[in-house]
């Protein structure tokens, strides 16, 4: 009798299962019986390969790639090749189906999308981030089939979706990786709703209290905005109507991570973040007529309401580089709020929502489909560089996804995009590589510039060249765009190594003159002696002069083979010594404690102090260091360099005075600085290291350096401040 539940729940599961792919097959509407087929074929591989399988969450693991094909379906309205790589997407990599087995079954299309989607095996250099090589992997099937991409962001999207059941160090780990690379890249491939999810869900867990905070502001505050929303769109509502438009009216709400960021840049409250959300009117119209009908719906707007002309975007006659299309209005409401509204088609709408998805369905989008074209061909230049590492990679890649662009005109009148800040140099490069390389200034609009020129929204340039010209290392500073700075390091590179070869023939015939051999034991006893990273650099220094090879003479030298001191060699040990100590799993630092005789600090970056959530990192030569997880760094460390961080706390030791950053806004009143002054030295008796105000036109700024025990001690503090008449609120600074 004991086995009759187990049964039983294996029944339920088993239907449960099933109502998901029927939702799957709900969610994918144009579909022939021949996709059902293939479709329900995928479904039931995927069940058998991974029917052993569980999540962390303790639910049967098909579950997850159900869920990520519907988001595909669904949310980015891709077709049944795209469901059937989703379904399969995790078999090769975590089952006993190999990838001819994928193509016997399902063809070679099927088996290049799951072969970019399956992890590389995790089995080179520890310096190397695994993370990164992935990513890497997965951009280099980018020009092959975009998909692979997409399937690859809504994978991401269900993972964070579902990271309760995960530890607390792996979530922070995911969500700073997910921040850091996965949202940017959704942006750049137009899925906003997407890129703003996944947005939100890392900053739940990379700052829980803020976000919990921005939220139960965000829901304490909606019928408010509901009642706003009704009365500013109802005469819109009433004139288009009257005009005989089909339309509808949305509210688009920021995300809670932009708020945020808002409220961090411009240093202000909550309460006066004003686009907290935006109107958005979507208007049913023939293509030819969009945008004839967008600006006669901006009429209507405007007769209603005051526009800001400094606040008007035309993204409908020149679209972003990611296809998006809108026109975008900030108006003045009656109640003297800035409100945004933002005018489409129905097609602009799709394509902004589903992004690139969209454009498979929209065919006659031919600008949209070039410029992404033209992104893809920046990042295969990126792909073929041969000496560029998993890490460089992502920091180029990086360049290229969050930047707004400007439009630029060549002397003939052809259009090019390029980033905002984008130099004379970017745009040579952008046109093509030689001339870029001998590009010496240019006429932009028929004024002579120089190199480092930055470019505004709809000059006409052009580039003047030389043959004599070529790049040197400053060139590097002026560009802003991925493929320029990759061209100039290349060129920069092949000129490197035509000297580092004469450096190469110099070594040669002094070390002949000293009887060592020259073998590559040799050369790493010299790299270490002279501190270089490499037999290049070193090679090039010697050409440039900058190596003083008499020095030479102090290695010892035994039969043509040289000796490196002892005390060199011990150093090297040292630092593949705190790597082969850390157990990332099991290993915590007790910060209090000496930790395995491996010497840690704080790090000045973000100053933290005990009560803080902290993680230590591994460097090189200088120990660990201990960072806040709310340090501007953060995110940099956990997505870049993960196999570098290990978990740390406070250990309950002496209490200890600890510095620590805090700024004080407010309204400047006569007493207000002698009352701050008074609760430090007073009442909470706290050592103050230095304090500085600023006032200007009513308001004041604070900034204090202080020594506390911990968090708890800080907080106190800062409440006593906030309590202070004229503050308006108190932060500490990282």
């Amino acid at each position: 009798m004991g086995e009759v539940p187990d049964r039983i729940d294996l029944e339920k599961e088993r239907k449960e299962i099933l109502n998901a792919f029927r939702g799957l097959l709900r969610a994918h509407k144009e579909r022939t019986k021949e996709d059902t087929r293939r479709i329900r074929k995928a479904f039931d591989v995927a069940l058998e390969a991974h029917k052993e399988m569980r999540r962390k969450s303790g639910e049967p693991y098909i579950y997850h790639p159900i869920a990520v094909a519907r988001i595909c379906a669904e949310e980015m309205g891709l077709g049944t090749t795209t469901i059937i790589c989703a379904l399969l997407h995790d078999t090769v990599e975590d089952t006993h189906i190999t990838l001819d087995d994928v193509e016997d079954l399902f063809g070679s299309k099927i088996r290049l999308i799951i072969d970019g989607l399956t992890k590389i095996p995790e089995i080179f250099d520890e310096n190397a981030s695994v993370q990164a090589e992935n990513f890497r992997k997965m951009i280099l099937t980018i020009s092959d089939d975009i998909r692979v991409v997409l399937i690859k962001l809504a994978d991401r999207l269900h993972n964070m979706r579902t990271l309760e059941s995960m530890r607390h160090d792996q979530q922070v780990k995911i969500a700073s990786e997910t921040k850091f690379l996965y949202a940017p890249l959704a942006h750049r491939l137009g899925l906003y709703s997407v890129k703003s999810e996944l947005e939100d869900l890392a900053f739940r867990y990379t700052e829980p209290t803020v976000y919990k905070d921005v939220k139960d502001k965000l829901r304490s505050s909606q019928d408010a905005r509901n009642r706003f929303i009704r009365k500013f769109t109802q005469p819109i509502r009433e004139a288009l109507l009257h005009k005989g438009y089909v339309f509808k009216i949305k509210v688009r709400t920021k995300s809670i991570s932009s708020i945020w960021r808002k409220m961090q840049t411009k240093g202000i409250p909550f309460e006066e973040v004003y686009d907290i959300f935006a109107i958005r009117i979507i208007v049913e119209t023939p293509p030819e007529l969009e945008k004839p009908d967008s600006w006669r719906i901006y009429s209507i707007v405007t007769d209603f309401y005051q526009p800001n002309p400094d606040r008007l975007r035309d993204w409908i006659s020149t679209p972003r580089a990611n296809g998006y299309e809108s026109l975008h209005t900030t108006v003045m409401s009656p109640t003297g709020k800035w409100i945004e509204v933002q005018i489409r088609s129905k097609r602009m709408d799709e394509i902004a929502e589903k992004g690139l998805a969209a454009h498979y369905r929209y065919k006659e989008s031919k600008t949209t489909e070039s410029k992404f074209d033209r992104w893809i061909s920046e990042i295969r230049d990126l792909l073929e560089n041969p000496d560029l590492n998993a890490l460089d990679f992502i920091d180029e890649f990086k360049l290229n996804l969050f930047r707004d662009e400007i439009y630029i005109f060549t002397p003939k009148g052809d259009l090019r995009v390029l980033p905002n800040g984008a130099t004379i140099l970017d745009f040579a490069y952008d046109i093509h590589t030689d001339i870029g390389d001998s590009c010496i200034g240019a006429k932009v609009n028929n004024r002579l510039v120089p190199l480092s020129h930055q470019l505004d929204n709809g000059d006409q340039i052009e580039i003047i060249t030389s043959s004599k010209q070529k790049p040197n290392e400053e060139w590097v500073r002026f560009v802003v765009t991925a493929r320029a700075r990759q061209k100039i390091k290349s060129s920069l590179n092949d000129e490197r190594k035509l000297i580092a070869m004469d450096g190469r023939e110099i070594l040669e015939r002094k070390l002949r003159q000293h009887n060592i051999r020259y073998t590559s034991e040799n050369l790493s006893v010299l790299e270490k002696f002279y501190k270089m990273p490499s037999a290049t650099e070193l090679y090039f220094r010697i050409a440039k002069g900058k190596i003083d090879l008499t020095k030479i003479r102090e290695v010892e030298n035994k039969n043509g083979i040289l000796q490196m001191e002892k005390r060199v060699i011990k150093k090297t040990r040292k630092a593949t010594y705190v790597y082969s100590k850390i157990d990332k799993k099991k290993d915590t630092i007790l910060i209090g404690d000496d930790y395995k005789d491996i010497d840690y600090s704080l790090s000045a970056c973000c100053s933290p102090i005990p009560g803080d959530s902290v993680f230590g990192f591994t460097t090189i030569s200088d120990g660990i260091k201990i960072h806040r997880h709310s340090c501007p760094n953060a995110e940099h460390l956990q997505s870049k360099m993960a196999y570098r961080c290990i978990k740390a706390t406070w250990k309950n030791t002496d209490l200890r005075e600890n510095l620590a950053y805090i700024t004080v806004h407010g309204i400047d009143c006569l007493g207000i600085v002698n009352r701050l002054t008074e609760i430090i030295s007073n009442q909470h008796d706290i050592n103050m290291k230095s304090i500085s105000f600023d006032t200007n036109d009513g308001i004041f700024e604070g900034k204090m350096k202080i020594l506390v025990f911990d968090t708890e001690h800080l907080d106190q503090l800062m409440r006593k401040f906030e309590q202070v008449e004229g503050v308006q609120r108190v932060e500490r600074k990282p």
